[in-house]
């Protein structure tokens, strides 16, 4: 399991990036060992801080088995970085990631939190038909990472895979249960310290009270 590439992108003006009018999506290999900060790699942007400045969103990775599966569907090269993602692994099942596991790349010690939610830009960056609906329903979303520690990462850098929680919550179960999934919504209802809009998705979709959270039940990180 390793890091080839890392990547870095600049907010731009674009007039396809929505209303803000400004994105940072496109990432682009940065050739060189990059430091990790609290708040992502440095020399990274986030146009969108509203939607994407979360800490729970400082890294992005996502899979180049992944992009090989999407390059034959898409019926075109997709490179490293193309997806906006900071780390693109190769070996690594991103997306069967436990919620709250812990990688140790290089320097730095990152913690998995959430996949990436498809949106109007990154359709538009994409300029595929029904990208949203696609991206979705192909459920290899990837997955953000918070920064424990600070260092600095490369590519060819190893990822381990330190710490590991008992819950078993996948970033898979996490995007399946947000769009609609029952039986990934009741595992993602084990996760102590959840937000609270899982229980109101649960009262909408599965239409019966949810217990506290916290009650014999593994400790584990925050789904959303």
């Amino acid at each position: 399991m390793r890091i080839i590439s890392v990547n870095v992108g600049v907010a731009v003006t674009a007039e396809w990036s929505g209303r803000l009018g400004r994105t940072a999506i496109d990432k682009r290999p940065a050739g060189h060992r990059v430091p990790v900060r609290p708040d992502g790699l440095a020399g990274d942007e986030r146009a969108d801080h509203k939607h994407h400045g979360s800490s729970d969103q400082a890294v992005y990775a996502y899979a180049r088995e992944d992009y090989d599966w999407w390059q034959e569907r898409l019926g075109r090269e997709l490179r490293d970085g193309l997806f906006g993602e900071n780390l693109t692994t190769a070996g690594l099942d991103v997306n069967g990631a436990v919620i709250g596991e812990r990688w140790r790349i290089g320097g730095a010690l990152l913690e998995v939190t959430r996949p990436r939610v498809p949106c109007v830009v990154f359709r538009n960056w994409m300029d595929e038909p029904g990208w949203v609906r696609r991206f979705t329903e192909a459920g290899r979303p990837g997955a953000y990472l918070r920064v424990i520690e600070t260092g600095d990462v490369g590519a060819g850098d190893e990822v381990a895979i330190v710490a590991r929680p008992e819950h078993g919550v996948t970033i898979s179960d996490w995007f399946l249960a947000r769009h609609g999934d029952g039986d990934a919504l009741r595992r993602v209802l084990t996760l102590p310290g959840r937000d609270p809009h899982w229980d109101e998705l649960a009262a909408r979709t599965l239409g019966a009270p949810v217990r506290s959270a916290g009650q014999d039940e593994p400790a584990a990180a925050p789904a959303g």
